[in-house]
């Protein structure tokens, strides 16, 4: 009797979470799915089609692009850098880098935008100095846009692997060489195959927050780069076509679609990795 009192009480007591789940994710949903399922006023999937063709198309593979290999790269770069953290002997450097990683993960947007230009523009002050003008560089292109991506990605990738790099146990490792283990079979057969999954989910990470990612991009390449979060920006304000408000909702959808394709890699790999890692 007291325990079926205190889960009623449980239940009463996660109410509140609930509801506001249901208010901030699930009324935004619903008008989602309705503007993107309205064209002129009656039921239709012509906003979902037009979303998946021509322009608005090519910007949703441009953003899956740009974001595959932002996640790609970045999740290498930072899985080294968080291993030699890691095994550094100096835990000055490992809190200062730690440190480092969490401000530069969370530094995006227009401040991010004028950092780089200013740097790297065509008038940046690196630019100039070594007359990279002449050599052909431009910031304001698919690959300048994926060094500044990167720029904030590397650093979210270091504090993702950290914590799963310091649940290796040492035990694992000396008894691997206890068996006669080197040191790259270890990595090949015990830690790559424990680290897979959360490695995984900090690629997952960043490949969520490079194609989300809007104001960086519109303050630094505008149109130059097509991207999905630009065409719907354009849809919604009417810059290109005037009454496309519904193809941007639907271009929010084919957002959500892709993202819960990735999740639904991810997730599976989350469990596993969760049961060695305890």
């Amino acid at each position: 009797m007291h325990d079926s009192r205190t889960r009623s009480k449980s239940r009463w007591a996660a109410a509140p979470l609930l509801v506001f789940a249901v208010i901030v994710f699930g009324v935004p949903m619903l008008v989602l799915l309705g503007g993107t399922f309205t064209k002129e006023g009656t039921l239709s999937t012509a906003n979902l089609t037009e979303s998946l063709q021509g322009a608005y198309l090519t910007a949703l593979l441009g953003s899956v692009k740009i974001s595959a290999l932002v996640a790609v790269l970045g999740g290498v770069l930072g899985t080294f850098l968080a291993q030699a953290v890691v095994t550094s002997r100096f835990r000055a450097l490992r809190e200062a880098v730690l440190t480092a990683s969490g401000v530069l993960a969370n530094f995006g947007g227009v401040p991010l935008a004028f950092a780089w230009i200013a740097t790297l523009g065509n008038s940046g002050v690196v630019t100039t100095t070594l007359g990279l003008g002449q050599h052909g560089w431009s910031l304001y292109n698919f690959w300048g846009l994926t060094l500044v991506y990167l720029y904030f990605s590397i650093p979210l990738q270091v504090l993702t692997v950290v914590p799963a790099l310091d649940g290796l146990r040492p035990q694992w490792r000396e008894a691997a060489q206890n068996n006669g283990a080197s040191t790259w079979q270890f990595w090949r057969y015990v830690g790559i195959p424990v680290l897979t999954p959360a490695l995984l989910g900090g690629v997952v990470l960043l490949f969520g927050g490079a194609f989300s990612a809007y104001a960086t991009a519109q303050a630094m390449v505008g149109s130059t780069v097509p991207l999905v979060t630009l065409k719907i920006a354009d849809a919604l304000t009417g810059n290109v076509l005037i009454g496309h408000e519904n193809v941007a909702l639907a271009l929010s959808l084919d957002m959500i679609v892709v993202a819960g394709l990735v999740m639904a890699v991810y997730l599976p790999l989350q469990r596993r990795s969760a049961r060695w890692l305890r």
